[in-house]
């Protein structure tokens, strides 16, 4: 079959085609490359500009230090020719600035010596003023104490910091420290803070004041100072007992000071066969004789026992004499039925065979 004469001719123009755009792209690709290449040799530039810069900055360093040596050893220099040269004078030069130091230095030390005594002889003058002027309005001995102790702590405060600014020290920069050390020590002293606390409350309401006999914090006894954070408490076996004021105020307070007199509770077990109004009258008889009762005493039957009744025997007493009337009233009590011929009380008991 004869071909088409086409075919030949648009193959051929296919071919060049191709072969053109793959030159194309050739030439493209080269260009790009040449272009990188250009970029790269660019910042080679630029590092070499920027080596040659830090160089440049190096050597202009080491010159200056070749400099400041050099006008080091001629200062150095001159200064050895004028030690030699005149010695006292140079050296008179030299230990001046010293000497002026060390001058303002004592007399800043001197000072702050001077104004620790000053102020220490003016808090003793201030408290002395402070307590007479309450001891002559007969203000209570546990206010005159907790003012004291309260004034001189401030004073002493004050007087710490005037030290302070002698030596040229920012005494309110150092208040800020103290306030933010203060908030520190709160956190951690909670608990004194709170005795500090009660210890306010104690002596504004004035619950007991120094001599009463109370009990209170668990410890009965006479109380010899209130102070800041604790009171002191004298027990009746002569034993001293620092109690924290938040656990005095915390709980009950038994003050046996504040009423004029006390009772005395006791009892007497009566035997059976005796007559308890014979023995009430006898009893009364002689506990109105023992020294300082006041009013009338109380003897009446409290129960009645299988020993016998019981009678509730209660003198009055002020606090100061408790004791003596507690132990004199057990006397009188044994003087009386043995006087009386009174047997000894005992248990009766019936007891009964089964048959």
């Amino acid at each position: 079959m004869p071909q088409d004469p086409t075919t030949p001719a648009a193959e051929a123009t296919e071919a060049v085609t191709t072969g053109a755009e793959a030159a194309a792209e050739a030439g493209a690709d080269a260009a790009a490359a040449g272009a990188d290449a250009a970029a790269a040799g660019a910042d080679a530039a630029a590092a070499g500009a920027d080596a040659a810069a830090a160089a440049a900055e190096s050597t202009l360093s080491n010159v200056e230090a070749i400099a400041a040596t050099t006008e080091a050893m001629d200062t150095t220099t001159a200064a050895v020719e004028s030690l030699s040269a005149d010695p006292v004078g140079t050296l008179s030069v030299w230990m001046a600035p010293l000497t002026e130091s060390a001058l303002d230095i004592g007399l800043k030390i001197l000072g702050a010596i001077v104004l620790w005594f000053v102020g220490r002889l003016v808090i003793r003058l201030i408290k002395k003023a402070v307590e007479h002027s309450l001891t002559k309005r007969k203000i209570d001995s546990t206010i005159i104490r907790y003012s004291d102790s309260a004034l001189n702590i401030l004073l002493n405060l004050l007087l710490a910091l005037a030290m302070l600014s002698v030596f040229g020290i920012e005494t309110t920069t150092f208040a800020g420290l103290l306030a933010a050390a203060g908030v520190a020590i709160g956190m951690a002293w909670s608990g004194l803070l709170s005795n500090f606390a009660a210890g306010i409350f104690l002596i504004l309401l004035r619950p007991f004041k120094v001599d009463d006999f109370i009990e209170a914090g668990g410890v009965m006894g006479t109380v010899k100072e209130i102070g800041l954070f604790v009171t002191a408490i004298d027990t009746m076996d002569n034993v001293r007992v620092f109690v924290g004021n938040n656990a005095v105020f915390s709980g009950n307070i038994k003050n046996f000071h504040t009423n004029e007199f006390r009772r005395v509770d006791l009892v007497a077990q009566l035997p059976h066969g005796v007559d308890p109004r014979q023995a009430i009258e006898k009893l009364k008889v002689a506990l109105d004789a023992i020294p300082n009762t006041v009013n009338k005493s109380d003897v009446e039957i409290l129960e009645f026992t299988l020993a016998g009744p019981v009678l509730a025997v209660r003198p009055y007493v002020h606090n100061d004499h408790y004791w003596q009337v507690y132990f004199d009233t057990n006397a009188a009590i044994r003087d009386v039925f043995t006087a009386a011929g009174y047997p000894v009380p005992q248990n009766h008991l019936h007891i009964q065979q089964a048959s």
